[in-house]
């Protein structure tokens, strides 16, 4: 067994292997960016090694570097985590001739899968259902549109050298085929270095489903079961869980022997993944190999109990597979989320700064701990007051839950979310709260299309269900009132102009849309007498008792409502309104301000004061790196015209004029790092 091993990568997965690293007494060497010097991987390591800049071409991606740091700290192996050089058999090939062990597959099988050409060859010659298409690389637009034609409508052009969603388009016609060809060439050129592009059928109403696979030295091969990743947002992951709600026990017996028979094909050493797309009928096609640690992999651990990180290490020392087909366990039920650094209510743009708050859920259970099932996980390379830089990806947590059945694992992760608390940058948390409790997603009635069918105007805040507002109107009022018998209780009040606690409240709901408009909600509230932290709270016809022993400044509150448990978020003072209260619960935000009758009848008469009119402006839609500014003072601009270009977190995002105009001033300069809402440019 090797004594130490460097991670070739950063974030959560650097902290997940070295969790199991340190479980089996082997020493850790973390590499480590300009960007990243203060990073938890970086504090949980043994040792650690700056590769470069902040850019990860200049760092994460450079292979002399990550070789160079295993020689000066005598690593002796190499887990590459995953994306970065996870999947690059050049990078497996130099390690091996320079005699340090690659955690993961030989080179050869890095190759043979990294190409979706070769791949789809070898995936028919090993058996595996592969999708009716044309599999060599397509010279011309006007080619594809026959081969398009002989195949049928619809097709998905895709570059053999893509993933993560770049390269890819579907078409149903000529005119979208002749189009798409030409996007998805160009966009490969750029992205990959590789313009082969290949052309099969499009599944309709396809599900995308993959099968763990390990193998061995020597020769052994077992599938872990399924994960069920059709949950998606431009072709990214957003919910994954494992098994899946749709296939059968039939289909989950062929797809993984066929999975199984592909990694033999390639002689497979190490944990790997063979995705498919399954139709409505359950047929399924084979789409990739992942040669790698998927992002995934919790589910997986969580339903079968075993440690997939320690596989891989245990294999890339030559032992052999521990259990066998017969052995791989099916428990439960795992779902996981991916909390993104992004806004959903801007569209997800990148949301990058400092995280003032940082503060997850319980967990009972731990990564590279198997033992401890059935309860909640976090995944995270993070930390309260860390950085979330622009130069790299928007994860920032993965949250996991193990539920008896699908509907425990639903519930205790809707719970689980809402005790999640990010502050200082915007995250996913409403949408993943919005699609935990849609219908369709609970009944499992989804497939890949399911966030563009049910979305396609954007994610807004009325999009995020809730089945009583007023439970958070009463918790608020719940929250004032233990606040006036606090203030109640402090000696040395004058007579006479002492803190009156009351009983009769109104709650004053700030509208998210029209900051104009106001709703007025009477409340009372009735303590418990002898019951400290016990209220009835009546807001309209409903009744809440309410029992909570969370002190005033914690920012989480837990407790009981009619008896049964609850968790939601409470912070005072906001942009809006320095007075008001702030509550979150399964994803719906209000904001309140919680006075007495006679103030809420003088607030009634206040004047609303207008925010800044901003229309004149170019405002950047998010914090990032300004990369162009395509105008100058004096130029005259129409609608739709490109004005400056923002990139955050290997995103770029192209910012337009709304309306005809004359530029003003240019108020930023290329280089510049902007902050959310800052003005570019002015029009005269």
């Amino acid at each position: 067994m090797f004594k130490k091993i460097l991670i070739a990568n950063r974030g959560e997965i650097a902290c997940r292997v070295i969790a199991t690293a340190r479980k089996m007494g082997i020493q850790t060497v973390a590499v480590y960016s300009e960007a990243d010097r203060d990073a938890r991987h970086v504090l949980l390591a043994d040792e650690s090694v700056c590769i470069g800049p902040a850019p990860s071409r200049e760092s994460y991606l450079v292979m002399d570097k990550i070789i160079d740091a295993c020689k000066q700290t005598g690593a002796q192996a190499v887990h590459p985590g995953y994306g970065f050089l996870s999947e690059n058999a050049e990078f497996s090939r130099r390690l091996e001739e320079e005699g340090i062990v690659f955690i993961g597959p030989k080179h050869h099988s890095v190759g043979q899968m990294g190409d979706k050409i070769a791949s789809k060859k070898l995936a028919k010659e090993a058996g595996v259902n592969t999708i009716p298409g044309y599999s060599d690389a397509i010279d011309t637009a006007e080619q594809a549109v026959e081969i398009a034609r002989g195949i049928g409508y619809p097709v998905m052009i895709k570059a053999s050298a893509g993933g993560g969603g770049k390269g890819l388009r579907v078409a149903f016609d000529d005119k979208e085929c002749l189009e798409g060809f030409t996007s998805c060439r160009n966009e490969a050129r750029t992205a990959f270095g590789d313009d082969r592009i290949l052309l099969e059928k499009y599944v309709l109403e396809p599900r995308h489903i993959e099968i763990q696979v390990l193998g061995d030295s020597q020769g052994n091969c077992i599938y872990l079961n399924e994960r069920e990743c059709s949950i998606q947002r431009r072709h990214q992951k957003v919910i994954e869980e494992a098994p899946s709600p749709f296939i059968s026990d039939t289909t989950r017996k062929a797809m993984g022997e066929q999975a199984v028979a592909l990694a033999k094909a390639v002689k497979y050493e190490s944990a790997g993944t063979v995705e498919f797309v399954v139709g409505s009928d359950q047929s399924f096609y084979f789409l990739e190999m992942n040669t790698r640690l998927q992002v995934e992999h919790p589910v997986t651990e969580c339903i079968t109990g075993v440690d997939l990180v320690e596989m891989m290490i245990r294999v890339a020392a030559g032992e052999p597979l521990p259990i066998t087909q017969e052995q791989v366990q099916r428990n439960g039920w795992a779902i996981e989320c991916r909390i993104n650094a992004e806004d959903p209510f801007r569209n997800f743009l990148p949301s990058t700064g400092r995280l003032v708050r940082f503060q997850p859920p319980a967990q009972t259970m731990f990564q590279a701990d198997t033992s401890r099932l059935l309860g909640v996980r976090v995944d995270t390379g993070v930390q309260d007051g860390g950085e979330i830089p622009m130069y790299y990806d928007s994860m920032i947590a993965k949250l996991i839950v193990h539920g008896v059945d699908r509907n425990d694992a639903i519930a205790k992760m809707r719970e689980a979310l809402n005790g999640f608390v990010i502050r200082g940058i915007s995250s996913n948390i409403p949408f993943q709260a919005a699609l935990l409790a849609h219908p369709r997603f609970v009944a499992g009635d989804f497939n890949t299309g399911f966030i563009a069918e049910e979305y396609a105007q954007g994610f807004r805040a009325e999009d995020v269900p809730h089945d009583d507002v007023n439970f958070l109107v009463a918790l608020a009022a719940f929250v004032r009132r233990k606040s006036r018998e606090r203030a109640a209780g402090l000696s040395g009040q004058l007579p006479g102009y002492g803190v009156q606690v009351g009983r009769d409240y109104t709650v004053v709901v700030l509208s998210a849309q029209d900051h104009s408009r106001y709703q007025y909600l009477p409340v009372h509230v009735d303590e418990f007498v002898g019951k400290p932290g016990v209220a009835i709270i009546r807001v309209a016809d409903r009744q809440y008792e309410l029992s909570s022993a969370s002190r005033l400044n914690d920012v989480r509150i837990e407790g009981t409502v009619n008896g049964q448990p609850f968790t939601a978020q409470m912070e005072r003072g906001t942009l809006k309104n320095p007075l008001a209260l702030r509550v979150q619960h399964n994803g719906t935000q209000i904001e309140v301000l919680v006075m007495s009758p006679r103030m809420a009848e003088l607030h009634r008469l206040m004047p609303f004061k207008a925010p800044p009119d901003m229309s004149r402006y170019v405002l950047s839609p998010m914090p990032g790196l300004l990369v162009d500014v395509a105008v100058v003072p004096g130029q005259k601009v129409q609608a739709g015209e490109r004005v400056a270009v923002i990139e955050a977190m290997k995103m770029e995002n192209v910012l337009f004029a709304t309306a005809d105009g004359v530029v003003g001033k240019v108020l930023a300069n290329k280089g510049e790092s902007l902050t959310v809402d800052q003005p570019i440019i002015e029009f005269a």
